[in-house]
């Protein structure tokens, strides 16, 4: 098995593992975000809270090891957007991912505090939404930063045809739908999420899958190799 089979799998390993790690954050925080009473509810589910911030973490992990692993492939092609893609979805991701683990970590300290009867508890269970309202704002921005990384990828797979045209042109695509929906919660414009999630979920499950079983086109690497001989 050569070098490109090899990044191959663990590209789609890593999509599927970051996709699975944040579908089971969004199940075990997903109710508690919307209580209003969240300190309270906080303290009552620390534990999943925990977990639930651990599967976010281990997604951003994952998904940031994508652009490290592709890299020294994207950039025979494209180095720019190879450096690019390395920025926004192995740096600024990861760093948005990181700082929402930070805030979910702090909200079950400020809960411990509010429930026991602190003097100013009220100051907690504010400083809490507050918390709670930066993880959420952190997310868009992490969902504007997300979608502009994915397109210099996919745009650099639809040009070398590392995949089939068909796969990388739909990440194009469910990109774009993911970046207008960022941008509608960030202006406050009512959206239905999951009709600009799905594409882009289903993409990358498809994309991974096929890493697994087909791996890259060698016709594309080997062309990319031969230029970068003669140069």
């Amino acid at each position: 098995m050569n070098s490109y089979r090899k990044t191959a799998i663990i590209v789609g390993v890593l999509y599927i593992v970051g996709t699975v790690a944040g579908i089971l954050w969004k199940v075990l925080t997903g109710s508690i975000q919307n209580d209003l009473n969240l300190l309270t509810k906080v303290t009552a589910n620390e534990n999943q809270i925990i977990i639930g911030a651990l599967f976010l973490l281990l997604m951003g992990l994952a998904l940031a090891m994508v652009p490290v692993m592709m890299f020294p492939i994207l950039r025979k092609h494209n180095e720019a957007l190879a450096v690019g893609y390395v920025v926004f979805r192995g740096a600024l991701e990861t760093v948005s991912t990181i700082t929402v683990v930070i805030g979910w970590l702090f909200l079950t300290i400020l809960s411990h505090q509010y429930i026991a009867g602190a003097p100013d508890a009220s100051y907690f269970q504010t400083l809490g939404t507050l918390t709670l309202k930066g993880n959420v704002l952190i997310g868009t921005i992490s969902q504007i930063v997300f979608p502009l990384g994915a397109l210099m990828f996919y745009w650099v797979l639809y040009q070398a045809k590392l995949i089939p045209r068909w796969i990388s042109g739909w990440g194009l695509i469910a990109a774009i739908l993911v970046l207008v929906l960022a941008f509608s919660e960030l202006f406050g414009i009512i959206t239905f999420q999951n009709v600009f999630d799905t594409p882009i979920f289903l993409q990358e499950m498809v994309m991974a899958v096929w890493l697994i079983v087909k791996g890259f086109n060698p016709s594309a690497i080997e062309s990319a190799s031969a230029k970068v001989d003669m140069n």
